[in-house]
């Protein structure tokens, strides 16, 4: 019985060894929402919409964005988004896949 005690406490003690799930979609997102890339056209968008589409886009330069088309005119390029203060050439890097004309 002596011997039998701490087998029992050590198996007692172990975390529960749950089988993971072979197929369940809540568990990992598919590869559809991991590949999807919403994109957005720079010329349209608001400054709400361009904040939540853009990575490092936040609301200030979203509105600086916006003031920047209303003032200059359409972007003709993505690259033209870099004359938009705060927008840098790693900004426009991130988020040439998510951007249309």
């Amino acid at each position: 019985m002596k011997k039998l005690l701490p087998i029992c406490l050590a198996l007692l003690c172990q975390p529960a060894l749950a089988a993971e799930p072979v197929n369940n979609p809540a568990a990992s997102p598919s590869t559809e929402s991991v590949h999807a890339i919403e994109k957005v056209n720079i010329n349209t968008a608001d400054a709400e919409t361009l904040a939540a589409a853009l990575i490092g886009v936040g609301p200030k330069k979203a509105e600086a964005i916006v003031r920047y088309r209303e003032q200059e005119g359409a972007f003709r390029t993505p690259e033209q988004l870099t004359e938009v203060k705060g927008i840098g050439a790693q900004t426009l890097a991130k988020n040439l896949s998510r951007i249309q004309l």
